[in-house]
């Protein structure tokens, strides 16, 4: 089930391989959908959060509460109104790598700039600057009329940031199945690019992560450049997102960090079948 509308922007993005990388920029009215599913649900949750204090409390002398309820009570109350409406955006965007709920049913996702991952950082500026955005509220009038005047079609909080919201387009690289699937024309695992030096704790993925890397290593020389590039990125995201590996940027190339991923995880774990 999908509601997306489309959209003929694009951005176009160079990885490291010098090979360019086109994203369709999220529409206007696909961007709307996805906000109107995530306000109604942090709306949904603020209810459901006012029906539960009803029925712990005393119905007729609810409002007294309030009214009485000490300082602190209060600012309790509003902080966690706050962490709700914006923490929601924060929260899902960190942990679902840079999807919210309704962003995930549309298929959006907000990357970096440089069509990298967004952080922690990234989730929390851009949202914080939601409520700017929003102003004056709930229109979003300030966001439309930076995403009107941007290129990027991005409202104040992607400027800060440093991001931007894309629509996913899978049929742009063919699919896990269909390249793994098929049959193996070099079995053998061999560098082609400079060894990519990053930081990172490589224990915490599991075999079957591993196993698609290796897969798309050793199947990717039966893909033409620009399909092979798209694979590459489709891989290392989740991976990068997961590890949040510390590397020098200018050095770094997708198809490197892959292999150099590989033959350490496989160092760690050469004794184990």
């Amino acid at each position: 089930m999908s509601a997306v509308i489309t959209s003929d922007e694009t951005l176009i993005i160079e990885t490291p391989e010098r090979v360019p990388l086109h994203f369709a920029l999220a529409s206007l009215g696909n961007r709307f959908i996805a906000c109107a599913i995530d306000h109604g649900l942090q709306i949904a949750t603020l209810i459901g959060m006012v029906i539960l204090f009803i029925l712990i409390s005393d119905v007729s002398d609810v409002g007294n509460r309030l009214t009485n309820a000490p300082k602190w009570v209060l600012a309790m109350l509003i902080i966690l109104v706050f962490i709700l409406m914006s923490g929601y955006f924060v929260f899902f965007e960190w942990i679902w790598n840079g999807q919210t709920p309704g962003k995930r049913w549309l298929k959006l996702r907000v990357i970096r700039e440089d069509g990298r991952p967004i952080s922690f950082f990234e989730a929390m500026v851009r949202n914080l600057l939601r409520n700017f955005d929003i102003m004056p509220s709930p229109f979003y009038s300030i966001g439309l009329i930076s995403v009107f005047a941007t290129e990027r079609d991005q409202r104040v909080g992607d400027l800060v940031a440093g991001t931007v919201v894309v629509r996913e387009r899978e049929a742009e690289a063919p699919a896990f199945a269909e390249v793994f699937a098929s049959p193996v024309s070099d079995a053998a695992l061999r560098r082609s690019f400079k060894p990519v030096a990053f930081t990172a704790d490589v224990n915490s993925l599991t075999e079957g992560e591993i196993q698609v890397v290796e897969s798309f290593l050793r199947r990717r020389w039966d893909l033409k450049d620009y399909p092979r590039q798209w694979m590459a990125w489709r891989v290392a995201m989740p991976i990068l997102f997961k590890l949040r590996p510390q590397y020098d940027a200018a050095n770094f190339t997708y198809e490197g960090f892959l292999e150099e991923l590989l033959h350490r995880y496989r160092e760690k774990h050469r004794f184990i079948d």
